[in-house]
């Protein structure tokens, strides 16, 4: 599994200047500083508009190789087997792959590093950017944070979205980033517990920039198409505490094990569009969504319903990982049930929430002041002196499950049991001669008399870690 973010971005002192120009800005002067002899993407095997449903909506084709510096389609592959780039006007973070929900944690936390790396390298030229981990602008815009999630071709699509709608629909209250406005356009004052879920506007789909759906049917697996599928999630928010991370992927991935082993609840939702944005609007959390059966159940009893669901399925005999994040979904799911308040620190939309409501008790303030907004966009500041989840994880507010050593380690070095490692290595190892690489392939440069390029495909993700080439490479 991995994550992809997708990073707000302004210029303060030219703030007519083009975002996609800014985003390359930051991808390119990030690369001279990092990455030496730069790598372009491999396209050769993007297939982002074709439908899982056996249709596709491709209307023209991308040339396998493109320059990495081109306005708007900036590309670097990081040591750490990364994909910083361009994507449409943010610059965007794709983590390697990795095998736990904490390894998830650690390289989405590089992320952010790398995003703080590139906006030192521009502030040395004398350019000022600001990069925030959000998901809205306030004024009608919605970028994505979306997850990946390998599963077996053989489960049906279909009913992969049925296990998951109503699982989507609630989970928001353990991992919601919160948000102040109601509506895309923020058209009523309040607070909500989600920053997507106004945005979501259909229950399957393809779109991720209209129309957006709560389950996606990109069928783009970067991998063994006939194998597995890439559960491509784009209804999650940008989370900066590590706990709401490691539940936002970890429980997902234990509902992906139900739905696989056939074991997920018998829950649907009689409307899932209006039963997200009902739920992300109830902060209280009282409020109960229909099912079709006739019942009207609240966000956190669907959720103990998919939790028991894991408990009979895997017993108590379980790995640590699993067993980490049982622990938090059990300890979260209680104190919400009880005062979402003793989730401070733990909860990104509860902790947002808690310093909102500070201010608005301090200054006297109702929910359509602009000066709550304004707070809402710092909260999610990426500039540890400004940033207000930066200030409180520095200052120990936060509960961290990964150290600053260990994420600064992460943005150089690539997880160690996936396809990852080799993507990584190559690109430190072989700068000047990696062409080109993908997730499934790394394109070589010819060695000297020969003639062509040499692509090296990766279809299996769990084949090219450390153990498997790490004496290969020592070698040559």
């Amino acid at each position: 599994m991995g994550t992809e973010t997708e990073y707000g971005i302004s210029t303060p002192s030219h703030p007519g200047l083009s975002p996609i120009v800014t985003s390359t800005h930051a991808v390119v002067a990030y690369a001279a500083m990092n990455t030496g002899a730069r790598s372009r993407w491999d396209y050769e095997e993007e297939s982002p508009l074709k439908d899982t449903r056996g249709f596709d909506l491709r209307r023209y084709h991308t040339v396998p190789v493109v320059e990495p510096d081109a306005v708007g389609i900036a590309n670097v592959v990081t040591t750490n087997g990364a994909r910083f780039y361009v994507d449409h006007a943010h610059p965007e973070y794709s983590s390697p792959e990795v095998l736990t929900p904490r390894d998830v944690v650690r390289w989405d936390r590089a992320g952010d590093e790398v995003m703080l790396t590139a906006a030192a390298a521009l502030a040395a030229q004398g350019d000022q950017i600001r990069l925030y981990k959000n998901n809205v602008d306030g004024k009608g815009a919605s970028y994505g944070t979306h997850e990946n999630y390998l599963v077996p071709r053989e489960v049906p699509f279909l009913t992969i979205a049925a296990g998951l709608l109503p699982f989507f629909v609630a989970r928001q209250v353990l991992v919601g980033a919160g948000r102040v406005g109601l509506g895309q356009f923020s058209e009523q004052p309040g607070f909500q517990v989600s920053q997507r879920a106004d945005y979501m506007e259909a229950e399957i789909g393809l779109e991720t920039t209209l129309k957006r759906p709560i389950v996606n049917t990109r069928d783009e697996p970067h991998a063994f198409g006939e194998k597995y599928r890439r559960l491509h999630v784009i209804v999650g928010d940008a989370t900066l505490c590590d706990v709401a991370t490691l539940l936002k992927v970890g429980t997902t991935s234990l509902v992906l094990g139900l739905i696989e082993a056939g074991a997920a609840p018998a829950l649907e939702l009689a409307d899932p569009v209006a039963a997200i944005r009902a739920i992300s609007h109830d902060p209280g959390l009282t409020r109960q969504v229909a099912l079709q059966d006739g019942r009207d159940l609240t966000a956190l009893e669907i959720l103990a319903a998919y939790r028991e669901a894991v408990e009979n399925h895997l017993g108590t005999d379980v790995d640590d990982d699993t067993r980490e994040v049982l622990r938090h979904w059990d300890a979260v799911a209680a104190d919400l049930g009880e005062d979402p308040m003793r989730c401070v620190g733990r909860v990104d939309w509860v902790t947002k929430l808690a310093v909102l409501e500070g201010y608005r008790r301090r200054d006297g303030l109702e929910w359509g002041d602009p000066r709550l907004a304004a707070i809402d966009i710092q909260w999610s500041e990426l500039d540890p002196a400004r940033g207000l989840a930066a200030r409180m994880r520095a200052s120990g507010r936060l509960e961290t499950l990964v150290g600053p050593d260990e994420v600064r380690e992460a943005m150089v070095v690539p997880p160690e049991d996936t396809r990852a490692w080799f993507r990584g290595q190559c690109v430190s190892r072989y700068a000047g001669q990696v062409r080109a690489a993908s997730w499934d392939s790394v394109v070589f440069e010819p060695a000297p008399g020969t003639r062509g390029l040499r692509r090296v495909q990766l279809p299996e993700p769990l084949r090219g870690s450390r153990a498997d080439i790490e004496p290969l490479l020592d070698s040559v």
